[in-house]
């Protein structure tokens, strides 16, 4: 199995066009590959953006309806000394 994998690893090491980086690993600016690449990115991120702000409105609408349940419920009160 090592040898295999020993012959393997020459044979890369022989043909160079196998070991070169495309234009996306390389960091070659001006490609068209690298500004797809870094779209990508900037899209990924934006949705995680907008998640995030989704959770914390969530949460805040959250808040805001407790707030108003607890509102609702303090104007009720028990009259003591009722009906008997």
């Amino acid at each position: 199995m090592r040898k295999i994998a020993a012959v393997l690893l020459f044979a890369a090491l022989l043909v160079p066009e196998v070991s070169v980086a495309c234009p996306v690993c390389y960091g070659a600016p001006g490609s068209p590959m690298m500004k797809g690449a870094n779209a990508g990115v900037w899209f990924l991120l934006g949705i995680v953006g907008l998640v995030q702000i989704g959770f914390a409105a969530l949460f805040i609408s959250f808040w805001r309806r407790a707030r108003a349940i607890k509102r609702l419920r303090e104007q009720f009160h028990v009259i003591e000394g009722g009906a008997q």
